[in-house]
């Protein structure tokens, strides 16, 4: 009987197919990686998207929610739970994260508030016809800190006929704030002041009408009417300034959400251009 014959070099070249230098081998297997690295590169790209695609929705969800409320002073109790449920919606995204001071530093606009002293103003505007207030502000100085800053309400107001429309004077509430946890910071109010004053044309005409000279006298007036900037420091019966705290509960580029803390109230704001004061 014939036995098959097996050459000592075809076992020699067969062992060599199988070793771990084979180039066709590392070809594969940096293919397998590649593939994968693109697969799970694929994967957290969509997660992301997905991510920030909830997370817009909710945001423009709130905005949806308070717009036909004037700031929240014509708010019934029924939009005022869809609000409340659109702003939890939207801080269940930042919850455990800690305040970024870089993106609070700026000047933010108030979209809707249920705080009892913001209220208090809006609906003396709407029930007084001789009293108009304009946009509201918070705006936050905070750059060089990590953990303290500044933070002013500013609160545009007028007197139709005496002053500008909208922006005729400038309420302004001062307070120094410190980070005391992840997302709360202490308030400590300093001052009240008004400023800004900016007289209406009536009213310049009636004190220097055009078609008489400007004596010294109504030009005197005049510049101090423009420049009149009166304040008063906030205290309680001891020498610290009154206070609270305040939870930021979410914050990013374009949208701030607070709560005072103790009932006080929640705020929305949107992210406004630089404001002087």
């Amino acid at each position: 009987m014939d036995l098959p014959f097996v050459s000592p070099l075809y076992l020699s070249t067969q062992k060599k197919a199988f070793n771990g230098h084979n180039p066709f081998c590392r070809v594969r297997r940096e293919d397998s990686c590649r593939r994968t690295f693109q697969c799970l590169a694929t994967v957290a790209s969509q997660t992301t998207q997905t991510y920030n695609y909830g997370l817009e929705t909710k945001k423009n969800d709130l905005l949806v929610a308070v717009q036909e409320t004037q700031r929240g002073l014509v708010a019934s109790s029924d939009q005022r739970c869809v609000i409340e449920e659109a702003l939890v919606n939207v801080e269940a995204y930042s919850m455990g994260l800690p305040i970024d001071l870089m993106k609070l530093d700026g000047t933010w606009r108030l979209q809707y508030t249920s705080a009892p002293d913001v209220l208090i103003l809006l609906e003396a505007a709407d029930r007084l016809p001789f009293f108009q207030i304009g946009q509201i502000f918070q705006k936050f100085e905070c750059q060089d800190s990590s953990n303290e800053g500044i933070v002013r309400n500013v609160v545009r107001w007028s007197i139709p006929s005496l002053l500008e429309e909208q922006e005729g004077a400038t309420l302004l509430v001062s307070a120094k704030f410190s980070v005391v946890s992840l997302r709360n910071i202490y308030l400590e109010f300093e001052e009240i002041s008004v400023q800004n004053i900016k007289i209406s044309e009536q009213l310049q005409a009636l004190i220097a009408p055009a078609i008489l000279p400007r004596s010294f006298l109504s030009l005197q007036i005049l510049q101090f009417l423009r420049s009149f900037q009166v304040g008063v420091p906030v205290r309680n019966s001891g020498s610290r300034g009154v206070g609270g705290l305040y939870y930021l509960s979410y914050l990013d580029g374009n949208m701030l959400l607070g709560r005072a803390v103790g009932g006080g109230g929640v705020f929305v704001f949107t992210k406004a251009q630089p404001l002087q004061c």
